[in-house]
């Protein structure tokens, strides 16, 4: 007789442990992001010349909030299938994942922190970059997680265009 190996899913638990680990990942990130920029958003960022169509900044928390909720569950479910099927189908993308995180963490950093906004910006273009091959190599294990990462883009790509005409305005 033959032994085989046959991977089963993740039981209700892990799935459960995972999901809440995703969600604590992505508020440790909006919280460190909060902490480089409570001081400048109270004394620099209100100085600086904004365009026309800079959103109210009672917006920007509500839909932040939002992104990294709707973030946590795509790495979620990709997780899932990584836990069945290995490394090699979700593990990469995962770790894509984790570096744009890293990445999106930078951005606070560098406009707020240290008050850059043309680094920033060059931050912000290459975070877009990346969650588009986060997305497209989410698309390969579960659609409903690319298509959840789609408003995080969406909204990257808006902060890409108001952190541009701040850098021109200032």
């Amino acid at each position: 007789m033959i032994a085989t190996s046959t991977r089963l899913g993740p039981s209700i638990g892990q799935q459960i442990g995972a999901l809440l680990g995703f969600l604590a990942l992505s508020l440790a990130v909006s919280a460190l992001g909060g902490a480089l920029t409570a001081q400048s958003i109270a004394t620099w960022y209100p100085t600086l010349a904004k365009p026309s169509f800079n959103p109210p900044d009672w917006l920007f928390a509500p839909v932040w909030s939002l992104l990294y909720l709707m973030m946590a569950v795509a790495a979620w479910r990709v997780w899932r299938v990584w836990r069945v099927a290995g490394w090699r189908k979700g593990g990469q993308s995962l770790s894509l994942y984790i570096f744009q995180l890293i990445v999106n963490l930078a951005w606070s950093a560098l406009f707020f922190g240290l008050q850059r906004p043309d680094l920033a910006l060059i931050d912000c273009l290459l975070l877009l970059v990346l969650i588009a091959f986060t997305a497209l190599s989410f698309w390969r294990h579960d659609n409903w997680a690319a298509l959840l990462m789609v408003p995080y883009a969406a909204w990257v790509a808006f902060a890409a265009l108001l952190n541009s005409a701040i850098v021109v305005l200032n």
